[in-house]
């Protein structure tokens, strides 16, 4: 079953990976990561650390995306997301931070 999140969580989030843009596209096409938004909330909700949101990011460059993680930085924005997730959940009581 799939999670309904708020729209303001998933745009957030959107806007966090669209600032961090490892294809060098979302000038352009603001919806392109979308396919993480659920997976990445999924985990921060099942209380994922940096370590493993930082893993999934870098098996989506590699796997999904067909990228070379190496400059990309995704152990970096996990810890952006994982700030983000923090200060969210305790302004909304959406998580367990």
């Amino acid at each position: 079953m799939q999670q309904s999140w708020a729209p303001s969580i998933e745009n957030d989030l959107r806007l966090l990976l669209n600032e961090w843009d490892p294809i060098g596209v979302a000038d352009d096409v603001q919806d392109e990561y979308d396919c993480l938004l659920a997976l990445l909330l999924q985990r921060l909700r099942g209380s994922a650390n940096q370590r493993e949101i930082g893993e999934f990011l870098r098996h989506e460059l590699e796997d999904h995306f067909g990228l070379d993680p190496a400059g990309l930085r995704p152990e970096a924005i996990a810890a952006r997301v994982l700030d983000w997730w923090k200060a969210a959940s305790k302004a909304d009581g959406i998580g367990s931070a």
